[in-house]
């Protein structure tokens, strides 16, 4: 009988680990991260260096203000994202295979453009007999709809924690002013704006930040959906505060460098509604995967 043994065994990576990785490169802070993974800095400082020590490689290069990916990071953030995507895969064929009703789900329009096509052809995939309905609309209403009930689950951008008591965090974003590649509205006084509805988070963050800088602007573009902003911003015509993820190849990433405020980081929660059932639970769960693992960004973004 042929014994086998493979003396130099390739070391197995940690889930748990790789999410941590995630969390670092999407926020570039150890200090974020380490709120979003439930771990105390110190302990994701540990969990990295680890990583580094398995792989034998530098995978953050850091300085005072913030954290980037090295070349080996930026390798490593592919991978993690297909392990993690295949394991949440991998159980949820075996966790209630055969769950079927209907789950109410909510997502403003800027998180469902990208997040909805993966999450629904997941679902109907793994459960072909579960239906889902979505409902597209601003995070204060489908918050509103979930605690009446009239849904059953929603995301959600929290930028004002105390408007969205309960919401569970998972995933923070930058919150980052959008240009057009090699444009020039961000260079115009008074600074022309694209913002959507009074009760769009993000137009309270861009305009305090502005007024604190003493920035004069104007309103140079409103409209309610996310292909209004994109156009403008690429007909050069208006900048606009816009979650990072949302940038296009013929987008640019506006700072300080340019003249403008640092928006910060903002979160995307999930509200669930009270009581929810096992298909609400398990819709949960896969998005928890998918945002967690930000395998619905597109790969010019996300490298």
């Amino acid at each position: 009988m042929t014994e086998f043994r493979f003396q130099n065994r390739l070391p197995l990576l940690d889930n748990e680990v790789l999410r941590t990785f995630l969390a670092i490169s999407q926020t570039g802070s150890f200090t974020l991260a380490a709120e979003q993974v439930l771990r105390t800095p110190s302990a994701v400082s540990m969990q990295i260096k680890k990583l580094e020590e398995q792989l034998s490689a530098t995978l953050f290069q850091r300085d005072a203000r913030s954290v980037s990916l090295t070349p080996h990071g930026e390798l490593l953030l592919t991978y993690a994202r297909r392990i993690l995507e295949l394991n949440n895969e991998a159980v949820s064929m075996f966790v209630m295979p055969d769950m079927n009703g209907v789950v109410r789900l909510g997502a403003p329009e800027d998180i469902g453009e990208l997040v909805l096509p993966r999450l629904l052809s997941h679902m109907a995939q793994t459960w072909p007999h579960l239906v889902v309905e979505v409902t597209i609309n601003s995070s204060r209403d489908l918050f509103r709809a979930v605690e009446e009930r009239r849904i059953d689950l929603s995301l959600v951008n929290v930028i004002d924690e105390a408007s969205f008591p309960g919401v569970e965090t998972v995933m923070t974003e930058k919150l980052v002013w959008a240009g057009k590649r090699n444009g020039q509205a961000h260079m115009k006084t008074p600074l022309p704006v694209s913002v959507w509805n009074e009760d769009c988070c993000w137009r309270k963050r861009a305009f305090t930040a502005l007024e604190q800088q003493r920035r004069e602007y104007r309103i140079a573009y409103f409209c309610a959906h996310n292909l209004g902003q994109l156009a403008a911003i690429r007909a050069d015509i208006a900048i606009a505060p816009l979650a990072r993820f949302l940038l296009r190849d013929d987008m640019v990433e506006l700072g300080e460098a340019d003249g403008l405020p640092d928006l910060g980081c903002y979160r995307i929660g999930l509200s669930i509604r009270e009581s929810a059932g096992e298909p609400i639970r398990a819709v949960a769960d896969h998005i928890r995967g998918i945002l967690g693992s930000r395998c619905f960004i597109p790969a010019i973004i996300a490298a």
